[in-house]
């Protein structure tokens, strides 16, 4: 059996003779590892029954006259096949996208002198490209490239330089491709009637600047990127009729250009995680009226963004959040066109009440306030939205007695909220996470909350509550985090806690908004394409592990659940059917008045990582089972009234220390210092929890303490001020940065005194 057939030039074929005949059963030849037919004036197909060359590693066409499209059966059947020669033939049409699952294959489309659509979207940069590897002048002239999710360029991570002699593409698409190197103006100026321009997630540097206008040109991305420095004044002529933008991830810095308000087309516009400053201009919102999403987050924009002056009436997502924007909400600014809604407007310096007309909107699916300075009361009766965060806030007053199919999400933490909670308050059957933890709110907790049977993350902790814990809340069978710490309940722990489960991963802002990409599956009709993206924010819980408060979101919220009682006046014996919820990774009952034992069943909580029984009233053993307990990083049973010996310093129990255990004189055994063999020792008083503040866990040395300290600060104060000295370039950065410290604080000063003292004279 032949492993290599070579007739380059004529010398097995006659002329002008078609492909099929002669070689129609390549079955035939299942050990050929090379094909070489070029020169052969070959016309027609190439046949799918090629795929029967099982061990075919090269294949060569090169200067026949074979046209109409590659197969998608039988070429890409050949497994093994590392090199492919086409050139010099007719070909037409697109490359079969089954190629890159020819992992050994290296293609060359040097001499295609007809070849106008290129395509390639890799599976997570499994296939590498090579562009570079001779200086060649490309006989085609693309209006098509997509190279995508790739490995390209390997080596060197430059742009392609054959895009040197491109002039007519209309559709540019290298994004995922690890490209390195300044932004390539030259390609745009080179190719004035582009359309579509993606090179977004890659490495590009320098400054985004277009050299010439680009008439034609209605979607560019460049997100995600290196890019620096400012966008140029006119940036707003060079891209006339731009429908998409998106500029976000970089580090460019400035004030946006007012030409920005000449993009009379623009429909979606980012710049989220840049530096930019400073004030968004007016021509901007006057002039992009057919502006629909509009992101500015995380950056350090200021001034009075939604004051009555803003009129973007088409939005369907306004996201500023993470700047320094002042001022109150305009009434007049109420979106009514669409039917839904994403406004993110959290972590600013927002003030006044909250508008009015969230209460009359039915187009709001998601709203944003939280991390501001708004204040008043909350009147609405009715709420049409799926997320409403208005934390850390100055709201006051009793709870909205609302109702609620929609409201999926409700975040009210950390203002100043009081009263009972109103059994009308409860009146949302579809919530998902409660959170209204850190208020001022009193009274018991509803048997309404039995009700809400989506339930899984309820805060309520840091209030004044108080009664005894409702059976009710053992109906919550979706539970996976419950704090109600820090409160005043008492009586008994209910029997009754049987359910915990992991969450899914949680995301709120589900809203999906239109954006303009190519239609890929031909080379015409660019704009037949229309992509949705989603926004969203993780949900972000806060929840004590590991002896502080810790922020959990996004997918991580995926792995945890727990409950904490801790910080209460409940009494009675710790219920053994605890030791059921065998998914719960986080369990706190500490500072409370539990008496009796610990239960042996927690053994059976096999995934468990915090156990916090500390400050309590316990007495008897420590149940040896517990050394079962692998995933452990938190325990502590201090300061009850145990005895017996402590347990093994294996596994888990051999990392605790003996604060674990300390404040239980009737305790012995490794980790304390009390030896279980020494029966001298009287029995002395069990001390109380309240001693606990008196003891040291430490000792130091103050004047070793005293001299380090001052030495290492004086020699870091004598670096500083030599770097400085030798430096004047961060010299003058350094002023600038204390200057700009200074500007802030007495803006953020300013601002304070200025609240308190209309809140006095109020």
């Amino acid at each position: 059996m032949p492993r290599i057939l070579n007739t380059y030039g004529g010398g097995f074929m006659p002329a002008a003779i078609n492909l099929h005949p002669p070689l129609k059963d390549f079955a035939a030849l299942d050990a050929l590892e090379l094909l070489d037919l070029s020169y052969n004036e070959l016309t027609g197909i190439v046949p799918p029954s090629i795929g029967a060359l099982s061990s075919l590693k090269s294949l060569v066409l090169e200067g026949n006259k074979l046209n109409c499209s590659l197969p998608t059966q039988g070429l890409c059947e050949l497994r093994k096949l590392e090199g492919l020669n086409l050139r010099w033939n007719n070909f037409e049409g697109t490359l079969p996208s089954c190629l890159y699952n020819l992992t050994s294959l290296q293609v060359s489309f040097a001499n295609l002198s007809k070849l106008e659509f290129v395509q390639f979207k890799c599976d997570e940069k499994m296939v590498n490209i090579e562009t570079e590897t001779s200086d060649w002048v490309p006989l085609f002239q693309l209006e098509f490239l997509v190279i995508s999710n790739c490995s390209l360029n390997k080596l060197s991570n430059q742009i392609p330089t054959f895009l040197f002699h491109q002039h007519s593409l209309r559709v540019l698409d290298l994004s995922y491709s690890m490209l390195k190197g300044q932004f390539p103006g030259w390609l745009v100026g080179n190719n004035t009637r582009l359309e579509y321009v993606s090179l977004h997630d890659n490495s590009l540097s320098g400054n985004f600047h277009l050299p010439l206008c680009l008439n034609f040109t209605y979607c560019m991305d460049v997100s995600n990127n290196q890019l620096n420095g400012q966008l140029q004044g006119n940036i707003g002529n060079m891209l006339p009729d731009i429908l998409s933008l998106k500029l976000s991830n970089n580090t460019l810095s400035g004030s946006l250009p007012s030409s920005i308000g000449n993009m009379s087309l623009l429909s979606t516009f980012s710049v989220s995680f840049n530096n930019f400053f400073g004030e968004v201009p007016k021509k901007l919102l006057a002039g992009c009226s057919e502006l629909m999403i509009m992101d500015l987050s995380n950056n350090n924009f200021d001034g009075h963004l939604l004051s009555s002056d803003f009129n973007l009436t088409m939005l369907e997502a306004l996201i500023i959040n993470d700047n320094s924007f002042l001022g109150t909400m305009s009434n007049e600014f109420s979106p009514q066109t669409f039917d839904s809604f994403f406004l993110d407007v959290s972590n600013n310096n927002m003030s006044g009440k909250i508008p009015t007309w969230i209460c009359n909107q039915t187009c709001f699916s998601t709203l944003f306030l939280g991390n501001n300075y708004f204040e008043g009361e909350i009147v609405c009766e009715t709420t049409s939205f799926s997320f409403l965060d208005l934390s850390h806030n100055f709201l006051s007053g009793s709870l909205p007695s609302w109702s609620s199919n929609a409201l999926q999400y409700l975040n009210l933490k950390e203002n100043k909220f009081s009263g009972s909670v109103p059994e009308a308050f409860l009146n949302i059957s579809m919530i998902v996470t409660l959170d209204i933890s850190d208020n001022k709110l009193s009274g018991i907790i509803p048997s309404a909350i039995g009700k809400l049977s989506y339930l899984r993350i309820l805060l309520l902790r840091g209030n004044r509550l108080n009664g005894t814990i409702p059976t009710q809340l053992c109906k919550l069978i979706n539970i996976s985090l419950m704090d109600l710490s820090r409160n005043f309940f008492s009586g008994t722990l209910p029997h009754c806690f049987r359910h915990i489960v992991s969450n899914e991963t949680l995301y709120f802002g589900d809203f999906f908004s239109r954006d303009v990409e190519p239609f890929t599956s031909r080379p015409k009709g660019v704009y037949d394409g229309v992509r949705f993206e989603r926004h969203k924010k993780d949900i972000e819980v806060n929840f004590v592990t590991k002896y502080r408060l810790s922020s959990y979101k996004g997918s991580i919220l995926l792995h945890m659940s727990g409950l904490d009682f801790s910080c209460n006046n409940l009494t009675g014996v710790i219920p053994p059917e605890l030791g059921q919820l065998q998914g719960i990774r986080a369990l706190n009952l500490s500072h409370n008045q539990f008496t009796g034992s610990i239960p042996e069943t927690f053994s059976n909580l096999a995934v468990l990582e915090r156990l916090d029984l500390s400050h309590n009233k316990l007495s008897g053993g420590i149940p040896p089972q517990l050394i079962k307990l692998t995933f452990l990083a938190v325990f502590s049973v201090a300061y009850n009234n145990l005895s017996g010996r402590t347990l093994d310093m294996k596994a888990q129990f051999g990392t605790f220390s003996a604060r674990s255990y300390e404040g239980n004189p009737l305790l012995c055994g490794l980790p304390l210092v009390k030896n279980c063999t020494n029966r001298d020792n009287p029995s002395p008083t069990p001390t109380q929890s309240s001693d606990a503040s008196d003891e040291k866990w430490y000792e130091v040395d103050q004047a070793v303490f005293f001299t380090s300290f001052s030495v290492t600060y004086i020699m870091f104060f004598l670096g500083v001020i030599t770097v400085l000295y030798i430096n004047p370039h961060w010299r003058l950065w350094c002023f600038n940065l204390v200057e700009d410290f200074m500007y802030f604080c007495y803006i953020s000063t300013s601002i304070t005194l200025r609240k308190l003292f209309v809140h006095l004279y109020n």
